[in-house]
């Protein structure tokens, strides 16, 4: 009997130290563990907070720019310093709002201009390289629209057109206000068109390069090409007749009849004059076969001459 009660005695004994465990494990994992104070607050020390951490300089330095964020790009965006330029009188086809801006227009996201009179530039020359600094490299496509006002605008235009070669400028001219501001709105109206629609268009019609070929004599227009070829149907026919009839078509003189069969029957002539002294020739001049075989004469004179220096 003894033997059976020490067994139900360990038994007993196995049962509550299970359950001791069993009662310790659930109440750990139901309380959150925490620190004692003093090891809490030495992890608060060691933690560097928001006011200890080093200031990150996140703003922009001043030698940069940016171009300003279009919030109107229906509009050409104007500098409030060109308010009164008769410039804006000729921009009629697009709208214009005046906006903080660096450069003096904005026509699109990549593309400003920046407006330079060449009668202001002369008295202040260092102005468009101030103006240049401030803008830096913020616009792709910079347009410097110059205002051509003075009488002789030619070395100017060479120190300026060089300036922009180093500057990475497009120099576009004016010769008025209303030129100018076309110029403006033009860069607006073409801002999302693709560039086949400013490109030179190559004609293949064969009847649109006759109207071509002719209208390149000085006094015969488009106009009168169209009537030539009308009238006599083919380049042959027009080459071939007489000054008379050339003279009966509409809009046609005997001056203009005059000259254009002269050009159509001058000779080609397969030398050049080198000498001095022969005249040059031109497509205005007027001049016969007799004249042109006196030119060849004085030219052979002219080459016997020096082989026969050359010789002695």
């Amino acid at each position: 009997m003894d033997e059976d009660d020490d067994e139900l005695l360990l038994l007993a004994a196995e049962e509550c130290l299970n359950d001791y465990q069993t009662s310790q494990t659930s109440q750990t994992h139901s309380q959150p563990q925490t620190q004692p104070e003093s090891i809490q607050k030495q992890v608060e020390d060691s933690e560097p907070s928001a006011s200890k951490l080093p200031r990150v300089e996140t703003d922009v330095p001043a030698n940069i720019t940016k171009p300003k964020i279009i919030s109107k790009p229906h509009c050409v965006l104007v500098n409030p310093k060109q308010k009164g330029n008769p410039l804006l009188k000729g921009i009629t086809s697009v709208p214009w709002e005046f906006e903080d801006i660096i450069p003096d227009y904005v026509m699109g996201p990549t593309t400003c201009a920046l407006f330079l009179s060449l009668k202001y530039h002369n008295m202040n020359p260092d102005y468009i390289q101030d103006r240049l600094k401030v803008l830096g490299k913020a616009y792709e496509l910079r347009v410097l629209l110059v205002q051509v006002d003075v009488s002789e605008p030619h070395l100017i235009l060479k120190k300026l057109t060089r300036m922009c070669l180093l500057a990475d400028l497009t120099l576009m001219l004016s010769w008025n206000y209303e030129e100018a501001g076309k110029i403006i709105e033009t860069y607006k109206i073409y801002e999302n068109k693709p560039p086949d629609q400013i490109m030179e268009k190559i004609e293949n019609d064969p009847h649109q390069k006759i109207v071509n070929a002719l209208s390149s004599i000085k006094p015969v227009n488009k106009t009168d090409a169209m009537t030539l070829l009308s009238t006599f149907g083919t380049l042959g026919n027009i080459i071939s007749a007489s000054e008379n009839k050339l003279a009966q078509c509409p809009g046609f003189g005997v001056r203009k009849a005059t000259k254009l069969y002269k050009v159509l029957h001058r000779p080609f002539l397969n030398k050049r004059t080198n000498t001095r002294d022969s005249p040059k020739l031109s497509v205005d001049d007027e001049f016969d076969i007799a004249e042109i075989e006196a030119i060849m004469q004085n030219n052979d004179v002219a080459t016997s001459s020096n082989s026969a220096d050359a010789t002695i």
